[in-house]
């Protein structure tokens, strides 16, 4: 069967990590043949998805104003493509991609809806996507997948038709994260971090949805009651070079605290370095992130947002979003614990990741369920 998944582009990002996940989980299965058009252009994926001979279609809309050429361009590809079932990601994909496969006869189409709450942080213009996504889901999908159960709620609420929908949560691969040669000690001795310091890490890109405002406020409270601690920061701008982050870091009074990466390609050796993981968003479907650090045996904290507190399943270490105060509280209560604690707390959460979220399950589900969709009349 043929698969042909429709993205708005194929940079970093969780929808675009699970998508070339669940392609490379695929590999191995003869029956499934999977190809990407990305609406914008390659991206670090895409380049990475083509080296292992997977076939990477870019449209080079740069705006929303090139919707309408961009949707002629997509629905040419899909008639010569001729897929059996199309999977769209996101909203601006799910609304172009799904009115473009239906315009030329192809009625299996699936949806993937990955964000929660988009009120906060999103534009005017992708919720009115939303809205248009909402009053055709009736009619365009067969199949709504959400990553989140939390997801599901709130679409539902928005006026998504609930017969359609079902929850399939992210899977993780875990022999790339734990048997990949990332070296944590040697990131560590790199930024000159010793082994008497504790390092908490928060992985993520610099936008309002993410809240690095909270989390750096309260690391710097955390910072001035102890000097046995440090924050690392990894993700796109998140780099001293971004003005908006410095002036943060800065009014905490205690920037020695802080190191800054940027976007890394070795997000598993920044997990390695590391004793604490915070998640901190103000918004989150299932964050790709947060399993990531529990599947490496990371004691974790989060906020509670999406399906981040069922992923973790500790609510002692759940904390109310954009509360800095709060998050500064239960950041030095983790800290507080004995190195075996945290090991402990740590080991219980790769254990949850193992035994219910791993990519050979989710793969899986997929898998059934594009079967299913092309063995329907």
């Amino acid at each position: 069967m043929k698969v042909t998944h429709i993205i708005i582009g194929l940079n970093v990002g969780g929808a675009e990590l699970m998508l070339k996940r669940l392609i490379e989980s695929h590999r191995e299965q003869q029956s499934i043949e999977h190809n990407v058009i990305s609406l914008t252009d390659k991206g670090v994926l895409g380049d990475q998805l083509a080296e292992q001979g997977v076939a990477v279609h870019c449209l080079g809309m740069s705006s929303i104003i090139k919707g309408p050429a961009t949707f002629f361009k997509l629905r040419k590809l899909l008639q010569t493509l001729s897929p059996d079932v199309v999977h769209t990601w996101m909203y601006h994909a799910d609304l172009l991609g799904g009115l473009a496969a239906r315009s030329i006869g192809i009625c299996k189409i699936v949806w993937c809806i990955r964000s929660t709450d988009i009120r906060k942080g999103g534009s005017k213009v992708t919720l009115l996507i939303r809205k248009l996504c909402a009053l055709l889901s009736g009619w365009l999908p067969r199949v709504i997948v959400c990553a989140a159960d939390a997801s599901r709620r709130v679409h539902e609420s928005v006026g998504y038709v609930s017969n359609k929908m079902q929850v399939i949560p992210n899977g993780f691969e875990l022999d790339k994260l734990l048997l990949s040669d990332a070296n944590g000690i040697q990131l560590r001795d790199q930024l000159g971090i010793g082994t008497d310091c504790t390092l908490v890490v928060s992985v993520g890109r610099f936008n309002p949805v993410k809240d690095h405002k909270t989390f750096i406020k309260a690391a710097g409270k955390v910072a001035a009651q102890r000097n046995d601690v440090k924050f690392m920061l990894v993700g796109r701008d998140l780099e001293p070079s971004n003005q908006q982050v410095m002036d943060l870091i800065e009014a905490t009074g205690q920037a020695d605290a802080f190191y800054l990466l940027g976007e890394r390609n070795d997000v598993p050796a920044c997990l390695k370095a590391s004793d604490v993981f915070c998640l901190h968003s103000i918004t989150e479907g299932f964050p790709n992130v947060l399993g990531e650090a529990m599947a490496v045996g990371l004691p974790c904290l989060t906020t509670d947002v999406g399906d981040a507190a069922y992923l973790l399943n500790t609510p002692e270490w759940v904390v109310p979003a954009a509360s800095p105060d709060r998050l500064a509280e239960k950041l030095s209560a983790m800290l507080s614990l004995s190195a075996a604690e945290r090991a402990q707390l740590g080991r219980t959460s790769a254990s949850r990741i193992r035994e219910n979220f791993t990519m050979d399950v989710i793969s899986r589900r997929y898998y059934d369920l594009y079967a299913s969709l092309v063995d329907s009349r």
